[in-house]
């Protein structure tokens, strides 16, 4: 596996795009889970399939372009208001990135690191070790890179993130990733309860820091990416499960802002798995 990436982190990002986007299709094909799965989530966020039939390959694309993001050199990256992070940063209180399973989220982490690293520290990722070693191992390795480091998805792990905040730094978090038992609540997300972390708001609540909604745009023929950076629409309600609310009607304006992009196969509503040792 760790061969395959390092070899795949050298192919040029179109030719990995392409041949992402076969896969995404061959893998749509074959397995009526995944086909049912779209389906469902694409009507329930009022799409027909005919309207986010690109997202299909682009399943695809966002797994074949991991090992060039992740061990090779960042492809071209072009941001759409910057000026938001500096901003900001200015405020001293911290910076909180939500970014939804859309375009190409890996990205932003990478090119947050490589323009404002330099000036405003590392930026702290949450990171969820896979259930396969090797795999946990490469996206280490990808996310340690300068100006980037990770926080496990533990208590620790929250504490750290927590001392980022207050040292004004920022930190990135996806928050339309489901949660274990416990550590979330049932939200609804494109008018359908979904179980939803509550991280980020109850760390936004406690050290004052500034939400922003950042998302990677993929551009077409390999040319690289575009990050878009949004303001909230308004300050979150004091409480949990009306904010954790606000939070996922933020999500959705994102993904209606480019649906073809979006991960219509992740499983956003299903059951959160239950802690190890509860």
């Amino acid at each position: 596996m760790a061969f395959l990436f390092k070899l795949l982190s050298r192919f040029p990002l179109w030719l990995l795009h392409g041949i992402g986007a076969a896969l995404g299709w061959l893998t749509y094909l074959l397995s009526p889970t995944y086909r049912r799965r779209i389906r469902e989530n694409t009507l329930q966020a009022g799409f027909g399939l005919a309207e986010v039939r690109a997202s299909i390959g682009h399943a695809g694309r966002m797994a074949l372009e991991l090992p060039r993001v992740w061990l090779g050199e960042l492809p071209p990256v072009t941001w759409e208001g910057a000026g938001r992070i500096d901003a900001a940063m200015a405020r001293g209180k911290g910076l909180i990135f939500l970014t939804p399973h859309l375009g190409c989220f890996e990205c932003t982490a990478q090119g947050y690191a490589r323009r404002f690293g330099p000036i405003y520290g590392a930026l702290m990722v949450l990171f969820r070790p896979s259930r396969q070693p090797m795999l946990s191992e490469l996206v280490l390795e990808s996310r340690k890179r300068q100006g980037l480091e990770v926080a496990p998805t533990t208590p620790a792990g929250v504490r750290l993130l927590m001392r980022t905040l207050r040292q004004g730094r920022a930190i990135g978090v996806l928050p339309d990733q489901v949660p274990p038992d416990g550590m979330g609540v049932w939200a609804p997300f494109f008018g359908k309860p979904a179980y939803t972390m509550t991280l980020a708001v109850r760390l936004a609540q406690q050290t004052g820091a500034t939400i922003l909604l950042v998302w990677g745009e993929r551009l077409p023929w390999g040319r690289g990416f575009t990050i878009h950076v949004r303001e909230l629409d308004a300050a979150l309600p004091d409480d949990l499960t009306q904010a954790v609310t606000a939070v996922n009607v933020a999500m959705e304006q994102l993904i209606r802002q480019c649906p073809q992009q979006y991960l219509w196969g992740y499983g956003r509503y299903k059951q959160p798995r239950a802690i190890a040792g509860h």
